[in-house]
Formats: C-alpha cells, sequence, structure tokens
C-alpha cells in the first residue's frame, strides 16, 4: 500500500495551529528548500515555557495534524525530558524547547541561509 503524499503547505498550517492552540511561543518557520545539505524543507521551532507545555505543544501538534491530514510523525524524540522535543514529518522537522535550551543551542543561526519566517503570536 502506497503511503499518501501530504501537502506541505497544509502540513505547515496544521503544525502551526497546533502549536497555537497551546500558546508556543516564538515559532519560526526556516525555509530550507534552497540549501543543497538540507536534511529535508522546512524546520518550525517554537518554545514552551515548561517540560509540561513542551510536551503540550507535541501533543497538540500531533492531534491536529491526525485530525486534519491523517497523518503521524515518522519519529518523535526527546519527550521523557521534554527540554528538546523532535518530531520528525520527513519534509518537516518541528523542534520544539524549553526557552533556554533553545536560546542555548539556538539552531536558526545555524541554518543562517535559511529564509526565517516569524510567526506573531495571537494572544
Amino acid at each position: 500500500m502506497a503511503k499518501k503524499t501530504i501537502n506541505n503547505d497544509a502540513l505547515l498550517a496544521n503544525i502551526i495551529k497546533g502549536i497555537e492552540e497551546v500558546k508556543g511561543n516564538d515559532i519560526d518557520i526556516l525555509d530550507l528548500r534552497e540549501i543543497d545539505s538540507a536534511v529535508c524543507d522546512y524546520f518550525i521551532v517554537c518554545n514552551g515555557n515548561s517540560n509540561t507545555q513542551v510536551n503540550a505543544i507535541v501533543n497538540s501538534i500531533q492531534k491536529t495534524v491526525s485530525k486534519e491530514l491523517k497523518d503521524k510523525p515518522w519519529h518523535v524524540e526527546g519527550s521523557d525530558n521534554a527540554e528538546w522535543v523532535l518530531m520528525d514529518y520527513v519534509h518537516i522537522v518541528v523542534h520544539v524547547f524549553q526557552k533556554h535550551i533553545r536560546e542555548y543551542y539556538n539552531i536558526e543561526s545555524l541554518w543562517g541561509d535559511a529564509k526565517i519566517t516569524k510567526i506573531e503570536n495571537k494572544y
């Protein structure tokens, strides 16, 4: 059985919706499509204020994407300590950080050639 392909725009929109539903902060979309060594098309980076909120963001993304697109991440890593959770949707990788961990690793600077779109909080 062939896996259906999910439109990147629809997946991006539903991931952002999942983040916003539980008040995830500082949402950035890094467009990596023009970078030769990139492992995927997009990174989405956001943060929560605690491990509880980080897990809530991850769960909200999974629930929203599953409900709207009938898709699930290929791999999720880091949920145990919930300081940095990586969700791999193959073409889109989501990084959900606690604020201080995000500031420490500053992965946006590692992909300086990427086009970064900041999503303004709606709350």
